[in-house]
C-alpha cells in the first residue's frame, strides 16, 4: 500500500464521523485532570486531544469505545496508522497520549486493566540535532536589513534566540515585561508553566534596545501592547512567521534554507556552548530541560564536531 501524503490523511479525517458523545466527555474529563494533576502545556494537551479524538473515530463507539478498548483493538488502530504512512514518531506520540489517558482513568478504578502495559513503542532513530557553525549563524544575523522596523525586529529576535536559546514558543510568545535590561536577564515562561532566568549576553542586549527603542514604537503606534516583539498588525508574531522570517534571512546570508529553521538557533546556542567548555548543568538549566538526558544529547553533537575537526586537520586523521 503507498504511503499517504498529509493531505490524504486530512481527507480521511474529515470523512470519519465525529467521536462518540460520550467519549468526548471523557476526553475532556481526563485532559482536564491532567493539567490540573500534572501540569501539562497547552500545546501537549492539544495533541493528547487530537490523538484521542482519532482513536475515538475510529473505534465509533464499539465496544465501549475508549473506556473498553482493549489491547489488541490499540495494536491494530496502531498497526493500521502505519500502514496508512504515519511515521513511527507520530505512533510514538500516540502511545504516550493513550498511556497518560489509560494510567488516568486505571488510578481512577475505571478500568482494572491498562491496555496500553505491553504495548511497545515504535523504534525512533535517534537523531543528533543539528547545528550550524558560528561562522553560518554569524552569516545568519547580518542577514535581516535594520534600516527597516520589521528588519531590526528580525535582527533582535534572531541575536536573542542565538544568545538564549529559548523555543520558538518561548520567544514569540515573550511580554515586554519579560526583559531586565538593567540586570541583562529575561524571565522565560517554559513548558509547563516553568519559570527561568535567563542571561541576555551584550550583543543581544544592544539589539534589544535598538529595536525597543527605534522599531517597536513605530510598530506599537499610539497603542500600548503586551507582546515584546510586534508584526504590522501590532500583534505577535505566529511560529510560522518566525519560520518564514529565518528561512528568508538564511536565503539571503547563501546558506540552504532547508538546514535552516528556530530550533537549529536552539540547537547551535547549546552546540557553541559545549564546544567552548560550558557545564552541562548549566546548559540544562538554560534550555529548560527537566532532565538532564534530554541535555546530554549535545555532548553527541560537540563529540562528532570534534571527530570532524580531527578527520580535516589531522596529518593521521
Amino acid at each position: 500500500m503507498p504511503a499517504s501524503t498529509p493531505a490524504d490523511r486530512r481527507l480521511r479525517a474529515r470523512a470519519m464521523p465525529p467521536a462518540p458523545a460520550p467519549d468526548q466527555r471523557l476526553i475532556d474529563d481526563v485532559l482536564d485532570r491532567l493539567w490540573a494533576e500534572a501540569g501539562l502545556a497547552r500545546q501537549t494537551l492539544a495533541s493528547y486531544r487530537r490523538d484521542l479524538d482519532g482513536l475515538a473515530r475510529w473505534l465509533g463507539g464499539h465496544d465501549g469505545g475508549l473506556r473498553g478498548a482493549g489491547r489488541e483493538r490499540l495494536f491494530a488502530y496502531l498497526a493500521e496508522r502505519t500502514a496508512q504512512g504515519y511515521s513511527a514518531r507520530s505512533n510514538a506520540r500516540l502511545l504516550s497520549a493513550l498511556r497518560a489517558f489509560y494510567g488516568q482513568l486505571l488510578r481512577r478504578g475505571e478500568i482494572a486493566v491498562d491496555p496500553t502495559a505491553r504495548l511497545d513503542p515504535p523504534k525512533l532513530r535517534k537523531a543528533l540535532p543539528k547545528a550550524l557553525s558560528e561562522s553560518e549563524v554569524e552569516a545568519l544575523l547580518l542577514a535581516p536589513d535594520i534600516g527597516t522596523p520589521l528588519g531590526l525586529r528580525d535582527r533582535a529576535m534572531l541575536e536573542l534566540m542565538y544568545a538564549t536559546g529559548l523555543r520558538v514558543s518561548e520567544l514569540v510568545g515573550l511580554p515586554t515585561v519579560a526583559v531586565n535590561l538593567c540586570q541583562g536577564v529575561l524571565r522565560v515562561l517554559g513548558k509547563g508553566g516553568k519559570e527561568r532566568l535567563v542571561p541576555l549576553g551584550e550583543e543581544a542586549q544592544h539589539w534589544l534596545e535598538r529595536y525597543l527603542a527605534e522599531a517597536r514604537p513605530l510598530l506599537a503606534g499610539q497603542r500600548t501592547l503586551a507582546p515584546l516583539f510586534l508584526n504590522r498588525r501590532g500583534k505577535a508574531p505566529s511560529r510560522q512567521q518566525f519560520w518564514n522570517t529565518v528561512k528568508a534571512c538564511a536565503l539571503r546570508a547563501g546558506i540552504d534554507p532547508a538546514r535552516v529553521s528556530p530550533h537549529g538557533l536552539r540547537h547551535s546556542f547549546a552546540t557553541h556552548l559545549l564546544n567552548h567548555g560550558a557545564d552541562l548543568r548549566a546548559l540544562q538549566m538554560l534550555l529548560g530541560h527537566s532532565s538532564l538526558s534530554t541535555t546530554q544529547i549535545y555532548t553527541l553533537v560537540a563529540r562528532e564536531g570534534l571527530k570532524r575537526l580531527h578527520e580535516r586537520h589531522h596529518p593521521r586523521g
